[in-house]
């Protein structure tokens, strides 16, 4: 049965999240819709994607696939059409920049190499932009860019990222982090930006990672405490979660196309090993100089963005 690839953005403010949530407004939901408008299958058309990003919580490089077959069209589907009618009737707030006809192997959820994020964030010595204000978290004390970088690089590599992680049962806390970079743009806002790479990434752990290094960025904590917490075995009480509107989804990363299958076949090795894998996620508790959101229902089953 042949397989499409979308690629995707959408503004999260509007939305409860990437998964279908019974009575609430999600970036899946509102595609399956149209999708099952516009082809006329006999199945409801199911995504799966490559990270369920939680309310609140943006993408620019978001990645899913569906399955169709060919009787249901009566040919191969014409990608192009279908992406010009999906931007005719989906909201302003979703976008479907590309419809493709996946390649062998390809699946958007367990194909994934990696997944790259951005919180952004405003201090005292940015200069706000209230056009961009849905996708900067404030923080109302000054931060030290040099510091949050020296953190971050602590906690780069392979780890057990419990202290950092939601906790659910039968769940593997152990990432890799890739990348973790911080600087201060050269944009008019002068927004802090944090580009945050790994494998996968478990249940509120880039925001809690954020959350970690504006602790150590405001000198409220030192490096010390960030070893010491990152060295606990269990979720770490004194790890804020950032609020989720600053986060944004901006690439996911596939091997090429021959190596697709194998990697297919490695991460549902290390799913059903791990029995499960988790997902970023929703909010818990603001930071000091930030604004509480409150959380909204969440079912998850899939993992890592």
């Amino acid at each position: 049965m042949p397989r499409y690839r979308l690629d995707i953005a959408y503004d999260g403010s509007s939305f409860s999240g990437w998964a279908i949530q019974p009575g609430l407004r999600t970036v899946q939901g509102e595609l399956e819709n149209w999708l099952g408008r516009i082809l006329p299958s006999a199945e409801p058309i199911t995504l799966v994607v490559a990270g369920r990003t939680d309310a609140g919580v943006h993408a620019r490089g978001q990645v899913a696939h569906f399955d169709l077959s060919d009787s249901t069209t009566g040919k191969g589907l014409d990608c192009d059409d279908l992406a010009r009618r999906l931007t005719r009737v989906l909201p302003d707030d979703v976008r479907v920049n590309a419809v493709l006809v996946a390649p062998d192997g390809f699946d958007a959820r367990f194909a994934a190499m990696w997944r790259r994020y951005c919180y952004r964030i405003w201090d005292p010595a940015s200069i706000p932009d209230p056009l961009l204000r849905r996708m900067v978290t404030t923080i109302n004390e000054p931060l030290n860019v040099d510091a949050m970088q020296a953190a971050a690089n602590t906690l780069l590599g392979l780890h057990d990222f419990a202290p950092f992680c939601k906790f659910r049962e039968g769940a593997t806390t152990i990432r890799t982090l890739l990348r973790f970079d911080i600087h201060r743009a050269d944009d008019a806002p002068r927004t802090i930006e944090a580009t945050l790479v790994a494998d996968a990434f478990c249940r509120s752990m880039v925001r809690s990672l954020m959350g970690a290094v504006v602790h150590v960025g405001t000198g409220r904590r030192d490096l010390t405490w960030l070893a010491g917490t990152a060295a606990l075995t269990a979720r770490a009480s004194e790890v804020t979660v950032l609020p989720p509107h600053g986060l944004t989804l901006e690439e996911v990363g596939y091997p090429d196309d021959a190596d697709l299958a194998a990697r297919v076949l490695q991460a549902r090795a290390r799913r059903d090993e791990c029995c499960c894998d988790e997902q970023e996620d929703r909010d818990s508790v603001a930071p000091s100089g930030t604004r509480e959101r409150p959380e909204t229902p969440h079912s998850e089953s899939e993992p890592a963005s």
